[in-house]
Protein backbone atom coordinates (compact mmCIF):
# COMPACT_ATOMS: atom_id res chain seq x y z
CA UNK A 1 0.00 0.00 0.00
CA UNK A 2 0.95 3.62 -0.35
CA UNK A 3 -0.26 6.71 1.51
CA UNK A 4 -0.37 10.02 -0.34
CA UNK A 5 -0.33 13.62 0.91
CA UNK A 6 -0.73 16.61 -1.40
CA UNK A 7 0.67 20.04 -0.60
CA UNK A 8 1.04 23.28 -2.47
CA UNK A 9 -2.48 24.48 -3.18
CA UNK A 10 -3.58 28.04 -2.68
CA UNK A 11 -5.18 31.17 -4.08
CA UNK A 12 -3.56 32.69 -7.16
CA UNK A 13 -4.49 35.05 -9.95
CA UNK A 14 -5.10 34.11 -13.55
CA UNK A 15 -1.81 33.74 -15.38
CA UNK A 16 0.12 32.77 -12.27
CA UNK A 17 1.96 29.50 -11.67
CA UNK A 18 1.71 26.98 -8.87
CA UNK A 19 3.44 23.71 -8.12
CA UNK A 20 1.70 20.88 -6.32
CA UNK A 21 3.61 18.12 -4.61
CA UNK A 22 2.41 14.70 -3.57
CA UNK A 23 4.52 12.85 -1.03
CA UNK A 24 4.14 9.10 -0.80
CA UNK A 25 4.97 6.84 2.09
CA UNK A 26 6.19 3.31 1.68
CA UNK A 27 9.19 1.73 0.00
CA UNK A 28 7.49 0.72 -3.24
CA UNK A 29 6.70 4.16 -4.65
CA UNK A 30 8.73 3.53 -7.79
CA UNK A 31 6.44 0.61 -8.68
CA UNK A 32 3.41 2.87 -9.03
CA UNK A 33 2.31 5.02 -11.90
CA UNK A 34 0.86 8.27 -10.61
CA UNK A 35 -1.97 10.50 -11.66
CA UNK A 36 -3.37 13.91 -10.85
CA UNK A 37 -7.10 14.50 -10.90
CA UNK A 38 -9.24 17.47 -9.99
CA UNK A 39 -12.80 18.07 -8.91
CA UNK A 40 -14.67 21.34 -9.07
CA UNK A 41 -17.90 21.86 -7.09
CA UNK A 42 -20.79 20.07 -8.74
CA UNK A 43 -18.52 18.30 -11.22
CA UNK A 44 -17.18 14.82 -11.56
CA UNK A 45 -13.56 14.14 -10.64
CA UNK A 46 -11.61 14.49 -13.86
CA UNK A 47 -8.25 13.36 -15.14
CA UNK A 48 -5.46 15.91 -15.36
CA UNK A 49 -2.16 14.11 -15.88
CA UNK A 50 -0.44 10.73 -15.58
CA UNK A 51 3.16 9.62 -15.31
CA UNK A 52 4.56 6.13 -15.61
CA UNK A 53 6.41 4.46 -12.76
CA UNK A 54 9.80 5.31 -14.28
CA UNK A 55 8.75 8.82 -15.27
CA UNK A 56 9.48 8.11 -18.91
CA UNK A 57 5.93 8.47 -20.16
CA UNK A 58 3.41 11.20 -19.45
CA UNK A 59 -0.14 11.92 -20.56
CA UNK A 60 -2.31 15.01 -20.15
CA UNK A 61 -5.89 16.09 -20.46
CA UNK A 62 -6.40 18.35 -23.46
CA UNK A 63 -7.51 21.17 -21.18
CA UNK A 64 -4.08 21.40 -19.50
CA UNK A 65 -1.74 20.26 -22.26
CA UNK A 66 1.01 22.80 -22.77
CA UNK A 67 0.35 24.49 -19.42
CA UNK A 68 0.80 21.71 -16.85
CA UNK A 69 3.76 19.38 -16.39
CA UNK A 70 3.79 16.22 -14.31
CA UNK A 71 7.09 14.88 -13.02
CA UNK A 72 8.37 12.60 -10.29
CA UNK A 73 11.42 12.02 -8.14
CA UNK A 74 11.49 8.39 -7.08
CA UNK A 75 14.40 9.02 -4.72
CA UNK A 76 12.18 11.46 -2.81
CA UNK A 77 8.94 9.46 -3.18
CA UNK A 78 7.31 12.54 -4.64
CA UNK A 79 5.28 13.44 -7.71
CA UNK A 80 4.80 17.02 -8.86
CA UNK A 81 2.35 18.99 -10.91
CA UNK A 82 3.72 22.25 -12.26
CA UNK A 83 0.84 24.46 -13.33
CA UNK A 84 1.55 27.51 -15.48
CA UNK A 85 -0.73 30.14 -16.98
CA UNK A 86 -3.51 29.20 -14.60
CA UNK A 87 -7.08 30.01 -15.55
CA UNK A 88 -10.19 30.45 -13.39
CA UNK A 89 -11.53 27.20 -14.83
CA UNK A 90 -8.59 25.39 -13.22
CA UNK A 91 -10.15 26.07 -9.82
CA UNK A 92 -10.74 22.73 -8.11
CA UNK A 93 -9.56 20.37 -5.44
CA UNK A 94 -6.56 18.54 -6.84
CA UNK A 95 -5.87 14.93 -5.92
CA UNK A 96 -2.92 12.70 -6.55
CA UNK A 97 -3.46 8.99 -6.97
CA UNK A 98 -1.41 5.84 -7.42
CA UNK A 99 -2.01 2.79 -9.56
CA UNK A 100 0.01 -0.31 -10.33
CA UNK A 101 -1.49 -1.11 -13.69
CA UNK A 102 -4.04 0.82 -15.70
CA UNK A 103 -2.89 0.08 -19.21
CA UNK A 104 -4.69 2.43 -21.53
CA UNK A 105 -7.18 3.40 -18.80
CA UNK A 106 -4.83 5.82 -17.02
CA UNK A 107 -7.49 8.55 -17.39
CA UNK A 108 -10.13 6.62 -15.42
CA UNK A 109 -10.36 7.34 -11.71
CA UNK A 110 -11.53 3.76 -11.19
CA UNK A 111 -8.03 2.58 -12.14
CA UNK A 112 -6.52 4.15 -9.03
CA UNK A 113 -6.87 2.38 -5.68
CA UNK A 114 -4.87 4.92 -3.67
CA UNK A 115 -5.74 8.59 -3.22
CA UNK A 116 -4.55 11.59 -1.30
CA UNK A 117 -6.87 13.88 0.63
CA UNK A 118 -6.73 16.67 -1.95
CA UNK A 119 -5.53 20.27 -1.96
CA UNK A 120 -7.55 23.31 -3.01
CA UNK A 121 -6.43 25.44 -5.93
CA UNK A 122 -8.35 28.65 -6.52
CA UNK A 123 -7.63 30.89 -9.49
CA UNK A 124 -9.15 34.36 -9.44
CA UNK A 125 -9.80 36.34 -12.61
Amino acid sequence: QVQLVEIGGGLVQAGDSLRLSCAASGRSFSRYAMGWFRQAPGNEREFVAHISSSGGNTQYADSVKGRFTISRDNAKNTVYLQMNNLKPEDTAVYYCAAESYSGSYYYAKESYPYWGQGTQVTVSS
